[in-house]
This record gives C-alpha cells, sequence and structure tokens, in this order.
C-alpha cells in the first residue's frame, strides 16, 4: 500500500491546559484554536500536534516526540535562551546527548511530556 500523507499529527494531553498552551506558545509554536477544549500547534507548515484538555496519567507519562532539527547544538542553545525549564514549574531541559546514530537534546513539557529534539548522522 502507498500511502499518500500530507502529514502526521499525533494527539497529546495536558496536565494543566492553560498553561501548556502558553509554554507551547513561548516555545514559538502558532496556536490555532479548535474549541475550548482542543488546539493545533503548528511547528512547521505541515507539521504540528494537537493539544488536548485531557489528562491520562499513564498516557501523558508515556508520550514521547521527536523533532528532527538541522543543528541539535544551535537548538539547544535557543531552547536554553528562552529559559522555558525556569519559567514553568515541571520542565526540564537535558543535556546533548551523542549516539552511534546522531544527537539530541530533551525536553519536558509542563505535564511531563517529553520532547526529543535531534538531529540525525549523514
Amino acid at each position: 500500500m502507498t500511502h499518500q500523507a500530507k502529514s502526521v499529527r499525533a494527539f497529546i494531553g495536558a496536565k494543566d491546559y492553560e498553561i501548556s498552551s502558553a509554554f507551547y506558545k513561548d516555545l514559538g509554536f502558532e496556536e490555532v484554536v479548535i474549541s475550548a477544549s482542543m488546539c493545533y500547534f503548528k511547528i512547521f507548515e505541515t507539521m504540528g500536534f494537537y493539544l488536548q484538555k485531557a489528562y491520562v496519567k499513564d498516557w501523558v507519562d508515556n508520550t514521547m516526540l521527536f523533532v528532527e532539527v538541522d543543528n541539535v547544538e544551535e537548538y539547544y542553545k535557543g531552547l536554553q535562551q528562552l529559559g522555558l525549564h525556569n519559567k514553568y514549574q515541571g520542565v526540564r531541559l537535558s543535556a546533548i546527548v551523542y549516539n552511534d546514530w546522531g544527537s539530541e537534546c530533551f525536553l519536558h513539557d509542563p505535564s511531563g511530556i517529553l520532547w526529543h529534539f535531534g538531529a540525525f548522522k549523514k
């Protein structure tokens, strides 16, 4: 089967919807409000995710998203400069890890969702 897909969009939950929404706006994502309990955050024109006013601890605690970036070192510096880990309770920014396949840094959102920002070796 051939997939003629244009995008893939994950659904993620939020322990506190308003705080998570503010966090993602501060991270630089563009918010598109869908309803009082859901919005779409655009990362790029064809890339984004749905944030829901829903919290299931086991689901959120096991949610991870990987965003491929051009340069992990530059992206990490940008994350440090934003200071979201100082502004939002529970947000953690982890140092860059260098692996055989490439490198990545990690950012936990206010609900605990783990974001991987990485680059593959060429």
